[in-house]
């Protein structure tokens, strides 16, 4: 009987205890390293923590009323504007992380003078373009519903994430269409920046609607508006004479000439007159300038058609941004607090 009881109470610590012990065993090994260190960060050592956009909340000025939004909304809205909603799922989460990277660079670097109370607008001349759901439903039509699914994908899965250089959101600046390449943002606006640098793009006429254009201008019109801004130009005498000293880049974007002895860049040039881009060719006949442009925006920074098209081709969004931004990487914006 005594021998009963031993084996018994035997058994009911090898059933009770040993797999608690052998648990307490399996923990202690999980939470050591190899050589017997705890992977728990040291007290002393602060990780910055990473700001996902359903909690960023932003005041966007919108016509002339400010709304506070959350980020999230605020990058659909963008994208909705920005980019046509058919293009590549890829291309559509490059332009949200472009999208987003632009708005902290504007964060980071101060309030603008246009719209001191806020954070952003829906200026395209100062901040971002942006089209609500309701307004997108008007223009999608029928597709409402894949393309508005495609958006909210393109934001939520690229959350958080930004194109840094030497740890700082860039100036993600974007264009509709390039003509074989971007262009050096010193060239377009006169401040270098590393990662704005000229790079090849793929875009073409196959892939981009418009992506040739022609803009024609009675020999009157012409001298009307140039003079108006220009007013000590001398555009007498044949146009095959006004326009001299053309410097272009090797894609063929004029980066200045001389229109009737005065300098203009061509960009200037390109504002005055409406031109799709600064890559232009000039002719004449006995009543008019004709103007024959490719591409289209201002070639500084991701190419959206280019993007599209490195999309189809299997580049991801990663991959993209890294292309268009030189020297730049895609990872999580961390909010060190400062």
């Amino acid at each position: 009987m005594r021998k009963s009881l031993m084996v018994a109470a035997v058994l009911i610590f090898l059933l009770f205890f040993l797999p608690w012990l052998w648990g307490e065993e399996i923990q202690r090994a999980e939470t050591e390293e190899p050589d017997g260190g705890s992977t728990a960060l040291p007290e002393t050592e602060e990780v910055p923590a990473t700001v996902y956009d359903s909690a960023r909340t932003l005041r966007v000025k919108i016509g002339d009323t400010v709304q506070e939004m959350d980020l999230e909304t605020y990058l659909r809205g963008v994208v909705r504007a920005e980019m046509p909603a058919s293009f590549e799922l890829e291309a559509l989460k490059a332009q949200a992380i472009a999208a987003r990277t632009y708005t902290y660079y504007k964060m980071e670097n101060g309030p603008s003078a246009n719209h001191p109370d806020a954070d952003a607008c829906d200026d395209i001349t100062c901040c971002q373009a942006y089209k609500s759901e309701a307004d997108a439903a008007v223009d999608w039509g029928m597709s409402t519903a894949v393309y508005e699914n495609k958006i909210r994908r393109a934001v939520a899965e690229t959350d958080g994430e930004v194109v840094l250089y030497e740890g700082a959101p860039v100036l993600a600046v974007f264009h509709s269409s390039s003509a074989g390449a971007t262009q050096n943002v010193e060239d377009v606006w006169q401040s270098s920046l590393p990662y704005l640098q000229s790079v090849d793009s793929p875009e073409g006429a196959d892939a981009v609607p418009n992506y040739h254009s022609k803009v024609s201008f009675t020999l009157t019109d012409f001298k009307e508006r140039f003079i108006a801004q220009y007013p000590t130009a001398n555009l007498s005498g044949s146009p095959s004479n006004w326009f001299t000293n053309i410097q272009q880049t090797e894609t063929g974007a004029v980066l200045s000439l001389e229109v009737g002895g005065v300098s203009v860049s061509g960009t200037q040039l390109r504002t005055l007159l409406g031109l799709r881009s600064t890559t232009f060719t000039i002719d004449f006949t006995d009543t008019e300038v004709i103007f024959s442009v490719t591409g289209y925006g201002h070639g500084v920074g991701m190419s959206q058609y280019g993007a599209n098209v490195l999309a189809e081709e299997g580049a991801t969004c990663q991959e993209i941004l890294e292309h268009y931004y030189t020297g730049a990487t895609v990872e999580l914006y961390q909010d060190d607090g400062a």
